[in-house]
């Protein structure tokens, strides 16, 4: 097989663990469709919430009433007592509509995290294997973890933390600008400014630290799950401690990062904390002036006591809100940086279903390279007829399994066109093109479930029985049937549970459940033990003959009963015939036959 290494292509880089884009308001209208689908909800929230806020704001001015009304030589109880009514009602009215706000809202927030996790998901299935070869999957996933629950976080604070608060303070300040006098209104504005200011000011230069830290932890993470997940390679070299620190770099940057985050958070809660208090000292001194002059009435000193109370305690919470908004956003577009990557294959927008009616497969003067600077294939021309088998053979980095990738359209040619039954690959859709072809790799990897489940991935509505004939083609039937839990064997991750040889049989059994038009076999048999391979040489070769096949092969044994041999090197076909035909060429082709016999001969002395 060529190495898979001829796709290490790009920039090292993963791009999950690269830098996000600035946050911006941007990330918050990328929620709105989302939000907007339940606008009834939505607005119903927005009315429970201003319903709230009015009747928070009416509690001190109620509490003013009731002692202005005690305040008396004699007072009357029964108009204290309405309003001492009204200001339970008030009370009860601000928290009841509160809870039911978030009631309300709560399936429009958890159906939005949903519908942005499927997104990108789904177009994340979507990229092309260039990104998939370069990405980091542990930054990956822990970017999309972030990322929605910062969407939560985002719709939560903005709508009802932050609006509430702001449309509050405007109301205390009109109130207190109407019924006492202008410095009051003046010192809440300003009061309010000068936090807003200092909130900005400071996390602003805070959030690279946040950012930086958020970036660092996804690296240190990706590293982590990297590990994990080439355990056994870890373990062949004795690179534990290597590994270890490694992942402890990652950690002590992080680290840096985080203090240098934690320390400014206290230079920002003393700023805040700071202008709190002068504007709340500046406001009480202004009342009990008023009082002491009769200008102001108690209630008044009370009334303002009460809305300073009311208004600062949302507020001091307000440079934490900031900045979680600040972290959301930034999670929030690193999640929409991968939801907005574009393919790198995408469907003609005329794109139609592929019809195949044959199954003919043609390269027509076919050229590719991944990089601009390293060409792969160099004006590759062949036909494989309906129903026949073409093998292509050549030396590791040949180019063999690249044709493989863009007859699946992993990618696209750089020139030249492939076709099926006349039909050019890049013209019809992704699905149905894919849905057509069957592919055995060399490198098999499963998912972390049962044997039954990875064989009927091949076509998850097929019935049991279709899956067991499968697994009896592929030669595999005996052996999960003699396994303590049977079809219920769980084969770990990548199927690590599993010997070379039983994975590949239960890759040969999922494809030949697929049942495609068009078979690919990348060194299908490369793993097996020669007794196996040959049975299952034997019953490949007879799935092929009703299929248009495509053998990539090392091992020339393995093909030689194929219709035409490719003989490929440095991107180039050098030779093609049939077997006896290239034999007796003694070119390329005869020279590799004689090396491979002399081997297999001294290996079996």
């Amino acid at each position: 097989m060529s190495s898979s290494f001829e796709s290490a292509h790009s920039s090292p880089s993963s791009p999950a663990a690269g830098p996000a884009e600035e946050p911006t308001l941007r990330s918050i209208g990328r929620l709105f469709p989302y939000l907007w689908e339940f606008r009834g909800r939505v607005l119903v929230a927005l009315a429970l919430l201003i319903g709230a806020k009015l009747a928070s704001v009416a509690v001190p001015l109620v509490l003013k009433e009731i002692i202005d009304a005690l305040d008396k030589p004699r007072p009357e109880l029964v108009l204290p007592l309405a309003f001492i009514l009204g200001y339970g009602v008030l009370r009860f009215a601000s928290t009841t509509f509160a809870d039911l706000r978030d009631v309300i809202f709560a399936k429009v927030t958890q159906r939005a995290m949903r519908r942005i996790s499927m997104a990108v998901f789904k177009h994340l299935h979507a990229l092309s294997l260039r990104f998939h070869l370069e990405r980091q999957t542990g930054g990956i996933t822990r970017d999309i973890e972030r990322g929605s629950k910062a969407m939560s976080s985002l719709v939560g604070y903005l709508l009802f933390r932050i609006t509430p608060t702001v449309l509050e303070i405007l109301l205390v300040a009109g109130i207190l600008f109407v019924k006492l006098d202008w410095v009051f209104g003046v010192l809440t504005l300003v009061t309010l400014a000068a936090y807003i200011g200092f909130t900005v000011t400071i996390t602003e230069w805070r959030t690279q630290f946040v950012r930086r830290a958020n970036t660092l932890d996804s690296q240190a993470y990706g590293r982590a799950i990297d590990s994990l997940l080439n355990y056994e390679t870890v373990k062949y070299f004795g690179n534990e401690k290597y590994e270890a620190q490694r992942y402890d770099s990652s950690l002590i940057e992080w680290e840096d990062m985080a203090l240098k985050s934690q320390r400014s958070l206290g230079y920002l809660n003393a700023a805040q904390a700071g202008v709190i208090a002068i504007g709340v000292t500046l406001m009480v001194l202004r009342a009990a002036d008023g009082v002491v002059e009769g200008t102001l009435t108690l209630g008044d000193l009370v009334m303002v006591n009460a809305f300073l109370l009311q208004m600062f305690q949302p507020l001091s919470f307000l440079g934490v809100m900031y900045r979680q908004i600040k972290e959301s956003i930034t999670d929030v577009e690193r999640m929409f940086t991968l939801l907005h990557r574009p393919r790198e294959v995408e469907d003609a927008p005329d794109a139609r279903e592929l019809d195949v009616v044959a199954g003919e497969v043609t390269f027509d003067h076919v050229s590719f390279a991944y990089n601009a600077d390293r060409p792969i294939l160099h004006d590759v021309s062949f036909t494989i007829p309906a129903g026949k088998t073409v093998a292509a053979v050549g030396s590791s980095g040949a180019g063999k399994s690249t044709l493989a990738r863009l007859l699946f359209r992993f990618y696209d040619t750089g020139s030249g066109s492939i076709r099926i039954d006349g039909q050019d690959i890049r013209h019809v859709t992704q699905d149905s093109l894919r849905a057509a072809i069957g592919v055995v790799p060399q490198d098999t990897v499963l998912f972390n479930d049962s044997i039954y489940y990875n064989i009927a991935y091949g076509r998850p509505d097929a019935s049991r029985d279709e899956v067991i004939e499968a697994a009896r083609a592929a030669h595999i039937l005996h052996f999960i049937e003699g396994l303590p839990q049977g079809w219920d064997s769980i084969v770990g991750e990548r199927g690590l549970k599993l010997s070379g040889g039983e994975k590949q049989r239960v890759a040969i059994a999922r494809t030949l459940l697929k049942n495609p038009a068009i078979l690919i076999l990348d060194e299908a048999t490369s793993a097996l033990d020669t007794k196996t391979e040959k049975a299952i040489q034997a019953e490949l070769l007879e799935i092929a003959k009703s299929r248009t096949s495509l053998i990539i092969a090392h091992r020339l044994s393995t093909v030689v009963e194929a219709d035409e041999i490719l003989v490929m090197e440095a991107g180039r076909i050098v030779e093609r015939g049939r077997h006896p035909e290239l034999l007796a060429l003694n070119g390329m082709y005869a020279h590799m036959w004689a090396l491979q016999q002399q081997a297999e001969e001294g290996g079996g002395k």
